[in-house]
């Protein structure tokens, strides 16, 4: 049977099955009113952890977290990232990991957030621009005066890890990951090995798993839908693994979060597992 919780850096314990709360729109207020009651559905199904980012609309994401959530149930955790800033010349948005944006960021996001603490904190790009060591150690300090839980990275390769983790914990890594889409399997397994919790974002390859023939069968046998059948694939492909399927619907919500009672035989994990070998 496959393990439904997860302890994120030895002591945080969550639901492995979280949610991306990405595509849930701010506005106008009907789509705010819907994202709302999908956020409190989420936690009503027993999600107890919630993925958002500054990046998702300039902190509009999180203060529509906190309006739905807060005060916040025991146990539920929401990460957020930073390091992503309309720093561009023209007011883009880039990679910023200078130590005053990050901080700035970290700051704002705790008022957002309605928090002393933010539990796990991520950097959301490595700033090429800007030293590594700069930028976790930012997060470093941070986490040493209490504003900070735990560090998490994203989008990082085995040597970024290792050389971030030289310098602080490393809790999570959160790249692109899912069933067809497994780029990133050394870092998983370098993951594995030290018991970082792996949060795959775009874990079911935005609907390419449903025109997928092989996805499709398994389906078919099993009685769940092909997004379905990758979620429990992930689930069961390696117990650091924890989805973050977004949506900003209920009714896909409540199939999301269903996949982890689907149980999957060997033989059809086996037939998922070679999928790579096709990718």
């Amino acid at each position: 049977m496959t393990s439904t919780a997860f302890r994120i850096g030895g002591d945080l314990t969550v639901r492995r099955l979280g949610f991306g709360a990405m595509h849930l729109p701010t506005e106008p207020v009907q789509a705010r009113e819907t994202s709302l009651a999908v956020a409190r559905r989420a936690v009503e199904l027993g999600v107890t952890l919630i993925d958002t980012a500054y990046l998702y609309g300039g902190g509009a994401n999180e203060k529509l977290l906190a309006e739905a959530l807060h005060p916040y149930p025991d146990g539920l955790l929401i990460t957020t990232k930073v390091g992503v800033a309309r720093s561009g010349p023209a007011g883009e948005w880039k990679l910023d990991g200078r130590p005053a944006v990050l901080r700035e960021q970290v700051e704002r996001a705790l008022l957002r957030l309605r928090v002393e603490r933010i539990e796990l904190l991520q950097l959301h790009r490595i700033d090429p621009g800007t030293p590594l060591a700069d930028q976790v150690g930012t997060l470093r300090d941070l986490r040493d005066e209490g504003k900070i839980g735990r560090i998490g990275l994203s989008e990082v390769g085995v040597d970024e890890l290792d050389e971030a983790r030289e310098i602080v914990d490393v809790a999570s890594v959160q790249n692109r990951y899912s069933l067809l889409d497994r780029e990133h399997e050394p870092v998983l397994a370098a993951c594995e090995a030290a018991g970082i919790a792996f949060l795959p974002w775009r874990p079911v390859a935005w609907g390419e798993s449903g025109t997928n023939a092989e996805v499709a069968a398994v389906a078919a046998e099993v009685a769940a839908t092909p997004t379905q059948v990758a979620l429990a694939w992930l689930l069961g492909h390696s117990s650091v693994i924890l989805p973050i399927p977004g949506t900003a619907r209920i009714d896909h919500l409540e199939e999301n979060l269903a996949a982890d009672r689907l149980e999957l035989a060997p033989a059809q994990r086996d037939r998922l597992d070679r999928l790579s070998e096709v990718a």
